[in-house]
């Protein structure tokens, strides 16, 4: 099998060429090739440039995609999704918060055939997790039960970075949301679709604001609206 990494890239330029290095060396049973599919999201801290060394420094392996300004996740994954060519993919945040020593866990569920997709949660499992901000937590509680009220799945993270999927399922799926509402409205879709839908224990070494973290309130107030939305309109599918 060959597994697409898809990285959305927005002002990452302190961690990203750790993390890309990080990747590369990662060895998964049952995948036998990777690509590695970045897309700076309009970037202005130098990221953009890091990512040209690095499509250099590992021919071959990198796909680059350079959006001329910010359009949000959502928007990021949309262009990755179109590039990839992978039989799975994985989405990964171009930080430390989440580690791809973990990508065999998140993805054996997919390799073995028992999932079409694989969610990483951070609230169940053995794995470290760093203790940040109570009030996120109570706020990530909040949304996925509203998500599982509306999808019908028993999730525990919805809100989740470590996201897999078949690559067949995720290219006939429309990813409308441009910004993080792509969380909830993947996990809507892939309801819809009654894909088989596992759920596995990861670290997470979370970052504080300081650190570059960029989720704030508003974006959960969104997430509201994204979750109610696609359980009122079944899109869940592309249209030939």
């Amino acid at each position: 099998m060959r597994l697409s990494i898809l990285i959305p890239v927005y002002n990452e330029s302190r961690y990203l060429e750790a993390l890309i290095e990080k990747v590369v060396r990662q060895s998964i049973l049952g995948i036998a090739a990777k690509e590695i599919v970045i897309v700076d999201d309009g970037s202005t801290d130098g990221s953009v440039a890091i990512i040209e060394n690095l499509v250099k420094k590992y021919e071959g392996q990198i796909v680059a995609v350079f959006h001329a300004q910010n359009a949000g996740k959502g928007a990021a994954i949309r262009s990755a999704v179109e590039k990839m060519t992978g039989d799975l993919c994985i989405i990964q945040d171009a930080d430390w918060e989440y580690d791809p020593q973990d990508y065999s866990l998140v993805l054996e569920p997919m390799i073995t055939g028992r999932a079409d997709c694989v969610y990483g949660s951070r609230f169940i499992g053995t794995q470290s997790k760093r203790v940040l901000y109570f009030w996120h937590y109570v706020g990530n509680k909040v949304l996925t039960l509203l998500s599982n009220m509306c999808s019908n799945l028993n999730l525990t993270d919805m809100e989740t970075g470590y996201k897999a999927f078949r690559s067949d399922i995720l290219k006939t799926i429309p990813i409308r949301s441009r910004d993080f509402g792509f969380e909830p409205e993947i996990t809507a879709k892939i309801a819809r679709r009654k894909c088989r839908v596992y759920e596995v224990g990861i670290s997470y070494n979370g970052r504080t604001y300081e650190e570059g973290k960029k989720i704030i309130w508003i974006d959960g107030l969104k997430a509201v609206f994204v979750i109610l939305k696609f359980w009122l309109v079944n899109d869940s599918k592309k249209h030939q």
